[in-house]
């Protein structure tokens, strides 16, 4: 089964090269995929009594390994996934005219679909289950907007992706419930041993909306309708024969477990029947073709999830014969009217008139896979329909009365089938009382053979799976069994069982069937005057006019461009949510201890004055400065509590901020207006002190729960056993936990490159200029121009502006970078057992180029670092992804580590930790995020505040006349 996912994910990224070499006709090549897994199936058919299993580990902290599992429920809707998608795939041959880009992705995006959807029949793991749902809906909403410069594909596109998201959301929530109450995600064992109570009731409701949203059932059935804006082959397979079955599939699967439960009876049965009803009676009122098809589908969806949702082994019988009838005859219908709309550009029903005549092999067609929707003998629809009318009024699921009231229903639904099938052959073949065929028919051009082939095929199969129905019914009878018989004896499925309630019921469809279509045929003028009074779709658009203004009503009255405001709000929510549920819970004793030495009350009460001190500072520099000092104690305190590593970070993290605020400082007054005053205020204080407070009573009420022991206890020794380092903190970083790591530092680069954006706005700044550069490319002047006769410390400055100019920090500058690029290259080395690390050691390298950037401005950045950020940035991430996935390709976990043992002629011997690659992608990501924000917010603003007149900038004897303005640009 893994192989079959896999050649199937192949044969979707080989899907653009071959169209883009077969053109059209590589569709039969793609059809090919989905056949050649056809046939594998079908020699490795499951045993009734002993599913196929396949377990690949994966993610087994998180109960996430590959579980696969073929029974007979899974391996029936695999035929209909392959083979209707092998048939689609040829028929998409002759569908497209022309070769466009879109159509090479299209075929990509079909094949994938078809794994996607394998993928998820054939999942027991309900985790990887919903992986492959959504991948569904993703693809769904891919194909759906296939036309992406239409309104309405990308509409479709969108609601069907909204509306089956969420359903797909809610499922996922229910799904961890269930796991995380019975210990196991396997579908299997959940059916084995299903858990009661309410709290299963709701994990299961919630999963059941998922199935309604997919299988398009009511109030959820509008999208489906919706989706027709895309091309026919979409609808054929996944409308028709395969993402609509996933809700069924689910259903099914669920149903020996879960099926006696009140809240799954009204939601699987009772909006069945609704949209039974509600689908064939909309399906009656419309004039395109497919949208009567759309309509019928979703009337078709409510039919089969009554049936299988019932949860009695006949009726199962019956619901899974339908699932197989409707994706014949449903696929071939679509194809049929994509056929239509191919050869005369309409799907009018009032523009189509005598095409029958014109096209009468169509025609026919069309009316065997028509027989077959409508329930009329010798079709596989009539062999499901009747069984499903009689194993209802006798099911034992239900009281007497109750079971013949749903049967009833199914009744009426099935004369609106006849209906609905008899208006769709009429409005597409039938001569109207006219006796000249309507423009679109008399310019039609007529279908290829090969064109009909496919929707042939499909209803071909659907009369001779009719008189196969024993044999096919051999096959369906094991998951029927699953499920109670209550006293009553499984019936096979037959064309025929003798005179009964069944045939009297299809006499009553076919009567009262043909009868509503004359009535409404006569009444047609009148049927469309007045528009359906509930429409779910235009309930959609309130509900989205309401989150859009509820959006905006919040973000009004919650983001008001001021920032104390903005500050106020999160703070003040952070504050209130947490301590209420932490006294609303269960009630801890919290341990309090004091200060363990005088150093620490005397650090405590630095910081605490620090920081009172900072909300009653004007100057916006010694606000910072200030607030700078309660970031230096809490270093100071991790030092003196035994932590080296986190002080040391904690040093850099500080200076480096500092050195960012004096960037943006620079543009801002130092004080603030009037109007801004900032001041000291009771209402910020006490806000601020409630933060602060909160933060404690988490940590205390943290520390008090704890029931088993801490897992610091054993942090170092894993550390050095498992990350080969003494250095927890590190090993944590880059080994223990890096995928919050890698999560973290793209967070980063996300980050920097938003700011970037913000501040450039137009165009990247990109690396900075070097000095060399500036002289022959902008001032015209050759490189001995700018070295003077006296010595130089930094190249950079010579371009500055003299006033800003201090020679002792460009000689200090000039003798300590050296001494930084070395102190943080150890750091980055050492890090693995000792203080330091990737990241202590970039903040080092990025303080060193703050350094230079400081002492000489723009240009030294360029001096310094001749390389674009996002380079190093790139490089960084690229570098760390490469780590994980080297492991993976070498059969181990992502981002695992390991030990290579070196013998160097100088060095001696080297144990090299590969987590160390991992670290250097830390590296580069800090210099180039510091790079990034001293280029942003330091030599772009430079650019910015450079005067416009033709001031020069080297006024001082012997350094090169350059024109302020030229050496801005």
């Amino acid at each position: 089964m893994i192989q079959v996912l896999i050649a199937l994910g192949i044969g979707a990224l080989l899907a653009p090269p071959i169209m883009r070499g077969l053109g059209t006709r590589g569709f039969y090549v793609l059809a090919l995929m989905p056949l050649s897994a056809l046939i594998w199936l079908l020699l490795n058919w499951p045993p009734a009594d002993q599913p196929m299993t396949q377990t690949v580990s994966w993610v087994p902290s998180l109960q996430m390994d590959i579980v696969l599992r073929m029974d007979t429920l899974s391996a029936i809707l695999s035929v209909l996934i392959l083979g209707v998608g092998a048939l689609v795939l040829v028929y998409c041959a002759n569908y497209f005219d022309k070769m466009r880009r879109r159509v090479e992705v299209f075929g990509g995006e079909l094949v994938a679909f078809a794994a996607a959807m394998f993928g998820l029949v054939v999942s027991d793991n309900m985790l990887v289950l919903y992986v492959f749902w959504e991948a569904t809906t993703v693809l769904s909403f891919m194909l759906v907007g296939y036309y992406a410069v239409r309104a309405t594909s990308r509409r479709a596109a969108t609601q069907a992706l909204l509306v089956t998201t969420f359903g797909g959301l809610a499922m996922l929530v229910g799904i961890i419930m269930l796991g995380e109450r019975t210990g196991s995600y396997l579908l299997s064992d959940l059916i084995a041993d299903p858990p009661g109570g309410v709290y299963s009731a709701i994990a299961v409701g919630l999963i059941l909306v998922g199935a309604l949203t997919k299988s398009a059932i009511v109030p959820f059935h509008f999208w489906l309708p919706g989706a027709m804006a895309a091309p026919t082959p979409v609808s054929a397979y996944l409308h028709a024969a395969a993402m609509v079955k996933a809700g069924i599939y689910l259903v099914a699967r669920l149903a020996p477990g879960f099926h006696e439960q009140i809240s799954w009876q009204l939601l699987v049965v009772g909006l069945g029947l609704l949209t039974m009803l509600l689908g064939g009676w909309r399906s009656l009122r419309e004039l395109d073709l497919k949208l009567i098809l759309a309509f019928g589908t979703v009337s078709q969806l409510g039919f089969m999830m009554v049936l299988v949702g019932v949860g009695a082994a006949n009726v199962a019988m019956a619901g899974i014969a339908m699932v197989i009838a409707h994706a014949m005859f449903k696929a071939s219908l679509f194809m049929v009217v994509g056929i239509i709309d191919h050869s005369t550009g309409t799907r009018d029903i009032r523009r189509l008139a005598r095409l029958g005549h014109r096209l009468p092999f169509l025609a026919g067609i069309a009316a065997v896979a028509g027989a077959s929707m409508a329930g009329l003998p010798f079709t596989f629809g009539f062999v499901g329909k009747e069984t499903a009318f009689g194993a209802m009024w006798d099911t034992g699921a239900y009281a007497p009365w109750l079971a013949h009231l749903v049967d009833v229903v199914l009744l009426l639904g099935s004369i609106i089938t006849f209906a609905y099938t008899t208006r769709f052959l009429w409005g597409a073949f039938g001569r109207k009382v006219r006796t000249l065929p309507t423009r679109p028919v008399a310019q039609l051009h007529p279908p290829s053979v090969m064109f009909q082939v496919p929707s042939l095929l499909l209803a071909v199969l659907g009369v001779v799976t009719a008189f196969a129905a024993g044999w096919i019914g051999h096959f369906i009878e094991p998951y029927a069994e699953t499920l109670p018989g209550y006293g009553e004896e499984l019936e096979h499925l037959a064309m025929w069982h003798g005179f009964g309630l069944p045939v009297v019921f299809s006499i009553i469809v076919v009567v009262a069937g043909a009868a509503l279509f004359l009535i409404l045929r006569r009444i047609r003028d009148h049927l469309f005057d007045h528009p359906p009074r509930l429409n779910a779709d235009h309930a959609y658009d309130r509900i989205l006019r309401g989150a859009d203004t509820l959006s905006l009503w919040v973000t009004r009255n919650t983001q008001r461009g001021s920032l104390p405001i903005t500050q106020g709000v999160i703070l003040s929510t952070t504050v209130i949510l947490p301590v209420a549920v932490l006294f609303l819970g269960a009630r801890t004793d919290l341990e309090l201890n004091g200060f363990a030495n005088v150093e620490q009350a005397v650090i405590g009460i630095v910081m605490v004055a620090a920081a009172i001190t900072a909300t009653m500072l004007r100057n916006r520099l010694a606000g910072a400065l200030t607030v700078g000092i309660t970031g230096y104690g809490c270093g100071a305190l991790f030092a003196i509590y035994g932590a080296p590593d986190l002080a040391l970070t904690q040093f850099l993290v500080e200076s480096l901020t500092l050195v960012i605020f004096v960037l943006v400082l620079r543009k801002l007054a130092s004080e603030p207006q009037p109007r801004h005053k900032t001041g000291f205020r009771p209402l910020r204080a006490l806000i601020g002190i409630a933060f602060g407070t909160a933060m404690v009573l988490v940590g205390l009420f943290a520390a008090a729960a704890r029931s088993a022991q801490p897992l610091f206890v054993d942090l170092g020794e894993a550390a050095y056993k498992f990350g080969h380092g003494g250095n927890t903190v590190n090993v944590i970083l880059v080994d223990i936990r890096a995928w919050d790591t890698l999560g973290e530092v793209s967070v980063l680069i996300v980050a920097a490159t938003g700011v970037a954006s913000m501040v450039f706005r137009s165009r990247r700044f990109g690396a900075a200029p070097r000095v060399t550069d500036v002289a022959r490319s902008e001032a015209g002047l050759d490189e001995d121009d700018l070295i003077p006769d006296r010595t130089t410390w930094l190249r950079g400055s010579e371009l500055g502006n003299p006033k800003h100019r201090s020679m002792v920090l460009e000689a200090t500058t000039r003798l300590v970078f050296p001494t930084l690029v070395v102190v943080s290259l150890y750091f980055f080395f050492a890090g693995h057992n000792a203080p330091g690390g990737g990241f202590a050691g970039g903040l080092v390298m990025g303080l060193a180029l703050v350094l230079r950037y400081l002492a000489g401005g723009r240009y030294e950045l360029g001096e310094a670092l001749p390389v674009e950020a996002g380079t190093i940035l790139g490089a960084g991430l690229l570098i760390s992804a490469t780590t994980a996935a080297t492991s993976l390709a070498l059969g181990a976990p992502a981002l695992s580590s390991a030990v290579i043992d070196l013998t160097l002629p100088v060095f001696g011997e080297i144990h090299l930790v590969t987590a160390l690659f991992f670290d250097a992608g830390i590296y580069l990501i800090v210099v180039g995020l510091v790079l990034d924000v001293l280029r942003s917010l330091g030599a772009r603003l430079d650019v910015a505040d450079a005067p416009s007149a033709r001031d020069t900038v080297a006024d001082v004897p012997g350094t090169c006349t350059v024109p302020a303005e030229e050496a801005a640009r």
